[in-house]
């Protein structure tokens, strides 16, 4: 992890691992005066995880489109090529991106046993559990954002019939260039269509598992400055 320093100052741990811890602790130790503070910022993620939440959902009516258009297609005796690698990707962004946001409506499967044995107890085991949730989540991502990097890096290409205009790539290579060579991108994108690069279908996984890591340091913070867990599943009757 520390590939990063050059540009971060830090090795990367350090900045995954101890400033979210180090805030946490300051949240345990200042309390509602830390709770005061970040209130913004919580008030700022729970957006972002909802704007999350919305595009998982319109991912899952991609898949629907998806797969009305090869019942027309199968009934018109047309082909429609990569529409099960699409309906795939689709189905994969789903599940990421509405990680985050399920976990902040109590949609996990949370184990409570041990957590409703002992009140006294309940507060410190529930933040243990946070913390060690936190920092799986973290390693995740890290090596979900490196699985990215590969990829990109080695050009690897999908092996099925999925394709995608030259110009969608572009723009998301603007991303990871500075302003100064956009008109040379454009300058070198025509109007082909190319087999997907499988960066571009992981990067939901990448952008979910990062919202996700985000969340689950949020709401450790939460519960230590408001001493309650504040993810509340939904009551079913």
């Amino acid at each position: 992890m520390r590939d990063w320093q050059p540009f971060l100052g830090l090795p990367l741990w350090v900045w995954l691992f101890v400033f979210p811890t180090l805030l946490a602790l300051y949240c345990l130790w200042r309390g509602p005066k830390a709770a005061v503070l970040l209130s913004p910022v919580w008030r700022l993620l729970d957006r972002v995880y909802k704007a999350a939440g919305i595009l998982a959902a319109c991912f899952m009516v991609l898949i629907l489109l998806l797969i009305i258009g090869q019942m027309i297609a199968r009934w018109s005796n047309l082909t429609f090529p990569g529409s099960t690698e699409y309906a795939g990707y689709a189905m994969a962004a789903t599940s990421f991106f509405a990680l985050a946001y399920t976990l902040t409506q109590g949609g996990h499967i949370r184990v409570s046993v041990l957590l409703n044995l002992n009140e006294h107890t309940k507060f410190w085991l529930d933040a243990v559990a946070m913390l060690i949730a936190a920092v799986t989540a973290t390693y995740f991502a890290r090596y979900a954002i490196k699985t990215n990097i590969m990829s990109e890096m080695l050009n690897d290409r999908t092996q099925g019939q999925d394709l995608v205009p030259e110009w969608v790539l572009t723009i998301f290579a603007m991303f990871a260039t500075s302003p100064a060579k956009w008109a040379e991108l454009w300058d070198k994108t025509g109007p082909e269509w190319v087999y997907t690069p499988v960066w571009l279908p992981q990067l939901p996984m990448s952008i979910g598992t990062v919202l996700l890591a985000i969340a689950i340091w949020d709401y450790l913070t939460r519960l230590l400055a408001l001493r309650e867990s504040q993810i509340h599943g939904e009551v079913l009757e």
